[in-house]
């Protein structure tokens, strides 16, 4: 860091003739570590107008479908899953994840996601089988399914290759992979939490061989296991560096970015970790509203940010809107896994994702899971609301 400059000089020029700029790792520390948060929430916002022009903010109306709950993966802060032959396990048939979709595109739903465990006793055709069925029944739902993690796991049970298995999985009509189980894309933290999820560098590969075949991909960044802010920083430049590869080869890249706390109340990873107490663990909304807006200014390069109300409630993720995200994230419908870590608040109507945003001063706009604005539905809220053009 010989050289580096003040806060100050690096906020005055992150935003030069209405672009911005790409900052350095050691830049964004200095931020990290010095800036006040009322300057850093000021040139995010900035920086989401460049991205995101206008007064909107978006949300999504879809389902979270958990179709196994079986993992060998056996993350020390997952307190969602169930080892083979637990009597708790479960693994659900296409009908009953249809079911559940037909309930989905009754509420004028457009995305379902869907992840699970790595289940050792599923075949590539469960999941080839399971979307071609999803499809055909439901051909406007968007399906965005299986982590980079369990894309691995399918590889294992079959041998084939991970691009082998993303190709056979676009063949029956997958859309996109969900950005989950990148947590810390940094092996110093990642390997010490989750030892059997593998390196950093395997989740990055299938990622970037998802994008090689046009599906739609979100990153995601999971924070608070006792890592430093140089980490956090890490870990976005390391997602940063494969968009700048996809976006130039591929043309697609990652559609967005979310960040959120590791939720920590039912599960016994503080006193897994080496006698480390639980509260030094996880984050608060002070916390999480800096990673947000750092975020926003590091990513200069993925175009939106989305707030992570599920973990930090509804009145956080307003003031996340203030602070450089535009995206409020989804109604989800249905929740397993992040509930099971003890958090109560995991469902929202798309009314109360609308009336979020309209209170905090922005126009809700629904949307689908690669970001087109679709019709919005103005619910109980529409002397609130200001009709909105619908993208081509």
């Amino acid at each position: 860091m010989n050289n580096l400059v003040s806060w100050r000089e690096i906020l005055d020029t992150i935003v030069v003739n209405g672009e911005h700029r790409e900052i350095s790792v050691e830049e964004c520390l200095e931020l990290y570590l010095n800036a006040p948060q009322p300057a850093l929430s000021k040139i995010a916002r900035e920086i989401r107008q460049i991205h995101n022009p206008g007064n909107y903010a978006t949300y999504l109306v879809d389902r979270n479908v958990n179709y196994t709950n079986i993992c060998t993966i056996n993350c020390h802060f997952c307190s969602f899953y169930r080892p083979p032959n637990h009597r708790e396990t479960y693994t659900q048939t296409n009908e009953q994840i249809s079911a559940r979709i037909r309930e989905l595109e009754e509420i004028g739903g457009s995305r379902v996601l869907m992840q699970g465990g790595v289940n050792p006793d599923l075949p590539l055709s469960y999941y080839t089988d399971l979307i071609k069925y999803l499809r055909e029944n439901h051909p406007l739902i968007d399906l965005d399914c299986f982590s980079p993690i369990e894309i691995e796991g399918i590889a294992e049970v079959t041998g084939m290759k991970t691009s082998e298995v993303l190709l056979e999985l676009k063949k029956a009509g997958l859309h996109g992979l969900p950005g989950g189980g990148a947590e810390m894309l940094v092996d110093e933290v990642r390997l010490d939490i989750s030892p059997r999820k593998g390196s950093a560098d395997n989740w990055l590969k299938v990622m970037g061989e998802a994008q090689n075949l046009g599906l739609t991909t979100s990153a995601t960044c999971v924070f608070g296991f006792g890592e430093n802010p140089i980490h956090r920083i890490e870990h976005m430049k390391r997602i940063r560096d494969l968009q700048d590869y996809s976006l130039n080869n591929n043309d697609i890249g990652f559609t967005s970015f979310i960040s959120w706390p590791v939720q920590l109340e039912n599960n016994s990873f503080g006193r897994r970790n080496r006698g480390k107490n639980r509260r030094e663990l996880g984050a608060g909304p002070i916390e999480y509203l800096r990673q947000v807006t750092i975020s926003r200014i590091f990513m200069n390069n993925i175009p939106h940010i989305q707030a992570s109300w599920p973990t930090m409630g509804i009145d956080v993720a307003q003031i996340a809107l203030e602070s450089g995200a535009d995206d409020i994230g989804s109604t989800m419908m249905e929740e397993n896994v992040v509930s099971a870590s003890g958090t109560t608040k995991v469902l929202a109507s798309e009314s109360e994702l609308q009336r979020a945003i309209s209170r905090c001063g922005f126009i809700p706009v629904k949307r689908d899971s690669d970001y087109n604005h679709l019709e919005t539905s103005l619910c109980e809220y529409e002397e609130m609301l200001t009709p909105v053009p619908i993208k081509s």
